[in-house]
């Protein structure tokens, strides 16, 4: 199966997977408000992120194994497969255990993370926690073995598998609630269901694979060896600085303003995850044939191809964001049905502008990861986590919520900035300032479309109601598409994707 067909198959179950999954995610979190309140839906998103930043123990490693499994299983190498598949089994039990102790030190500290905790106990604060830490724990046994499925280009295995758990775990969690109301059994449900999977996986993994239960693995050489421990290093430095920048925002709300808040804005990040999940299927679903292309391809057609992804991006980045600037504070009305939950028109354009500019980052990201590039800007992360996190606690303390998102705005810019240069010039080797006159000309656009929905939003939806949120929605399709398809549908980067689309039905 070739690049394009392998990525396409991965986009297909990837979307039919985050469809349930998430539709599932809505259903649940509208019946957990309703029963168990914004607190603990509060606490929930807290302790998320704070497993988040307890992932920061992986440091990079599997990144750093999954780059190196691409040419070895493109050359169809199994005895080198095996010998990385055995190092990364060692490092990440290590890393589950050591994920394990500081997740158990960190306990005693749970209560300054969570500020105005209403009706939640110290002691009920810390048992949550210990079962959210479970299921990350226990993550770190089998989450390996994918790494060898991904690199075959075969990700919607993993995708089947994960949708499948969500959709037993969400309604088996439903019922719970509804019968119970009880959050204790609310988790554990999650949690025994979970374990079930990651016992399956294991199994089904090794039948699939079964050199991986050979113990004569081999050894890698001291090359192979010291490449891996470089990158790695190197990805220290990015994994500490991308949990200091994209997984301390709640904390600090939690920690700065009360609990609840955080639960507000983790109802609007569950809107915004949801589509977003929809486009980052796109994106990173073509990441391991990146690799492959990377083993095999031409820095001519790397690059051709960059361009087109990047394209891609800005296109359905932009028209998600300006869809967003325009409903999402209506759809949350209309979901929840209480304008006390809404934020600040202010806090939504930050999180917003963030969102848009992550859609490059996100490309630039997944181009210079698939090449194996990650020492040129090994500590551009730790200043960008630096910058997040003054700006954020300095900001907060006087503006409020909005200062936690001007200072995610800032640090993400500096990425902004810094890794084309470094992609243009270590990977494609030539001049970057075309990437930074096509980023303002896909910016401009994308704000000016804003604008005039903006205007046009006045007229339209007076009154919040889910026939003006509708036409207002089929507006925002027509003028944004029919802009960008007016002023770039010429360019060869259409030209590819259209091409791709044509092929595509063709064969149908």
């Amino acid at each position: 199966m070739g690049r394009v067909q392998s990525a396409i198959k991965n986009i297909a179950f990837g979307q039919i997977g985050n469809l349930v999954t998430q539709l599932l995610n809505f259903v649940l979190r509208t019946i957990f408000i309703a029963h168990l309140g914004d607190t603990l839906n509060g606490v929930n998103g807290l302790y998320t992120s704070v497993l988040s930043v307890l992932s920061m123990a992986e440091l990079g490693i599997g990144t750093a194994l999954n780059y190196s499994l691409y040419k070895p299983v493109a050359q169809g190498d199994i005895k080198k497969v095996k010998a990385y598949m055995l190092l990364y089994k060692k490092a990440y039990r290590i890393i589950g255990i050591v994920v394990a102790v500081i997740g158990v030190g960190l306990s005693p500290f749970l209560p300054y993370l969570v500020k105005q905790p209403k009706g939640i106990s110290v002691r009920d604060l810390t048992l949550y926690y210990f079962i959210f830490l479970f299921n990350t724990v226990s993550t770190y046994f089998v989450a390996y073995k994918y790494s060898l499925v991904n690199a075959e280009q075969k990700n919607y295995i993993q995708t089947n598998i994960l949708t499948i758990t969500k959709m037993v775990t969400v309604v088996l969690q439903i019922v719970v609630i509804l019968a119970t109301g009880n959050y204790y059994v609310y988790l554990l449900t999650a949690a025994a269901v979970e374990l079930i999977q990651k016992i399956f996986v294991s199994g089904y993994l090794n039948r699939r694979y079964p050199y991986l239960k050979d113990k004569d693995a081999g050894k890698l050489s001291k090359e192979e060896t010291g490449e891996i421990v470089t990158k790695t290093k190197a990805l220290v430095f990015h994994k500490v600085g991308d949990v200091a920048r994209l997984q301390t925002d709640s904390m600090i709300i939690s920690g700065f303003i009360n609990i609840t808040l955080s639960g507000f804005v983790d109802n609007y990040n569950l809107v915004i995850n949801s589509i977003a999940n929809v486009v980052n299927i796109f994106f990173n679903s073509a990441l391991s044939s990146f690799g492959n292309l990377f083993a095999t391809g031409t820095r001519e057609k790397q690059y051709q191809i960059f361009k087109v992804y990047r394209f891609a991006a800005c296109w359905i980045y932009g028209f998600s964001a300006v869809g967003f600037a325009m409903l999402l504070t209506p759809f949350v009305q209309i979901w929840l049905g209480d304008n006390r939950k809404t934020l600040a028109f202010s806090v939504v354009i930050c999180i917003l502008i963030d969102y848009y500019f992550k859609g490059d980052r996100i490309v630039l990201s997944n181009f210079k990861t698939a090449a194996g590039v990650f020492e040129q800007d090994k500590y551009l992360a730790l200043i960008q986590g630096a910058v997040n996190l003054v700006v954020s606690i300095v900001l907060v303390r006087r503006i409020g919520l909005m200062g936690v998102y001007i200072g995610t705005i800032v640090s993400g810019l500096i990425a902004n900035v810094t890794k084309p240069v470094i992609i243009y010039q270590v990977i494609l080797q030539r001049p970057v300032r075309e990437y930074f006159v096509e980023s303002f000309k896909y910016t401009l656009t994308v704000v000016a479309v804003l604008g005039v929905l903006g205007a046009v939003k006045r007229i339209i939806m007076t009154e919040v109601t889910v026939l003006s949120f509708a036409v207002m929605f089929v507006i925002i399709c027509v003028v944004f598409n029919g802009v960008f398809l007016l002023l770039f549908g010429r360019t060869e980067e259409f030209g590819y994707l259209y091409g791709l689309v044509r092929n595509r039905v063709k064969r149908k």
